[in-house]
């Protein structure tokens, strides 16, 4: 019996939640960061103020009714309750590939990072009604529509996934 280890000395197992824990612990981050800089827009400034930051940067508090870009953002209204069950159901999904990809960093990373934003643009249609824009990045009279952090994180974290597919497809490759 020296050799064998007994029962209560046995490390405790990994299950799908000790390894999704990290990975929502990140998309809560995002949510937290991004319910705070949105609430602190809506305080401290009125919708359509503009507030040069450099010559190519301002902050501008502007609301989105429809998707990224304003997709639909003229569409009547019935587009806030799709677009906040799409998010919810996204982030089921998200949350499922989470639990069985867990040991799958740069996959998880990006799934955290669209989730938190999915998430964090659902709470303002919820709340709002429509999704609180506030970054605004211009140059030489062209402007990029205004965005907020949950887009940034849902973008950086697309860009992770392409990565990590690229990376996965050169694996499978060799």
């Amino acid at each position: 019996m020296a050799g064998k280890k007994s029962p209560a000395a046995a490390p405790a197992k990994t299950g799908a939640n000790n390894r999704l824990l990290p990975w929502l612990g990140i998309a809560a981050i995002i949510i937290l960061l991004d319910q705070i800089t949105k609430i602190t827009v809506f305080k401290t400034m009125s919708e359509g103020q503009v507030i040069p930051i450099t010559s190519f940067f301002n902050l501008r508090f502007v609301y989105n009714p429809g998707a990224a870009f304003s997709f639909l953002a003229n569409a009547g209204g019935w587009q806030r309750w799709f677009f906040t069950v799409l998010g919810v159901v996204a982030a089921i999904y998200i949350t499922w590939l989470l639990a069985r990809a867990g040991g799958q960093r740069l996959f998880c990373w990006a799934m955290s990072l669209i989730l938190g934003g999915a998430i964090g643009n659902v709470i303002d249609r919820i709340a709002y009604g429509k999704v609180v824009d506030f970054l605004d990045f211009h140059y030489q009279g062209m402007s990029w529509p205004a965005f907020n952090l949950a887009d940034s994180a849902i973008c950086v974290g697309a860009v992770l996934f392409i990565v990590d597919e690229f990376r996965r497809v050169q694996r499978e490759k060799a």
